[in-house]
């Protein structure tokens, strides 16, 4: 199958970046990465997201954040599987069917309500279950933090998500543009934890909770991964 082949390319193309994965070999181009997506983001990210969150009542921006997460069901629930857990796949097909019915198209977390917990996983955390290693830090143009590994898993969950299979352009376009203006605007709480250089903040962050998440958090215990857990999931 052609599925299968792009994912022997992606695990051949992983794989040779794990002896870089302990540094960041590529930390200068990272940086000057990183200050073009401070500039846009001073200027045009975070002015929009903080009207958004001014302007928007709570329930509307709850309602909008639910209706995301929704769609990201169906790419949990093809990991879950993919990772051998059937019980977990269950639970989140279940909140996708009961949140896009009785949820009004997932605008309402009724599935929390059932008592059906929700999760994040992405191919990405699949390949670190697979035993995947991460690969060097790499700071992206508009995306921002990744790895190898992160680059190669978002791409495959993209097809996993639900908005892949809409067809009109426009309307793709629009709720991608709604989800980042919506991802960003979670994030200006989060802002406040981030202390020091802000570039090897968000780089010892960002790979200590991709470790934490590829491993489901087993054998490891930190409070700060804890903290950002609960609050990309609430």
């Amino acid at each position: 199958m052609k599925f299968n082949k792009y994912i022997v390319i992606y695990l051949s193309f992983l794989l040779s970046f794990q002896s870089l994965a302990a540094d960041d070999p590529f930390e200068d181009y990272n940086r000057k990465i990183w200050a073009f997506n401070e500039f846009l983001d001073d200027n045009f990210a975070k002015p929009t997201a903080e009207v958004y969150t001014s302007i928007a009542p709570n329930f509307v921006e709850i309602a909008i954040s639910n209706f995301f997460r929704n769609l990201n069901e169906l790419d949990n629930t093809a990991n879950q599987l993919l990772q051998g857990k059937p019980l977990l796949a269950v639970n989140d097909f279940s909140r996708f069917l009961i949140n896009t019915t009785i949820g009004l198209g997932g605008f309402i977390d009724v599935g929390s309500s059932f008592g059906l917990e929700r999760h994040d996983e992405d191919f990405g955390q699949t390949l670190g279950a697979w035993g995947v290693g991460s690969g060097p830090f790499l700071m992206l143009p508009l995306y921002g933090p990744s790895t190898p590994r992160g680059l190669a898993g978002r791409s495959v969950s993209s097809v996993l998500s639900g908005t892949f299979a809409i067809e009109e352009t426009d309307v793709r376009i629009g709720i991608t543009a709604l989800d980042a203006l919506e991802t960003r605007a979670r994030y200006l709480e989060v802002e406040t934890l981030i202390i020091g250089d802000r570039y090897s903040f968000i780089r010892d962050s960002y790979m200590q909770y991709q470790e934490f998440e590829s491993s489901n958090g087993e054998n490891q215990s930190d409070d700060f991964v804890d903290d950002m857990d609960d609050f990309l999931l609430d």
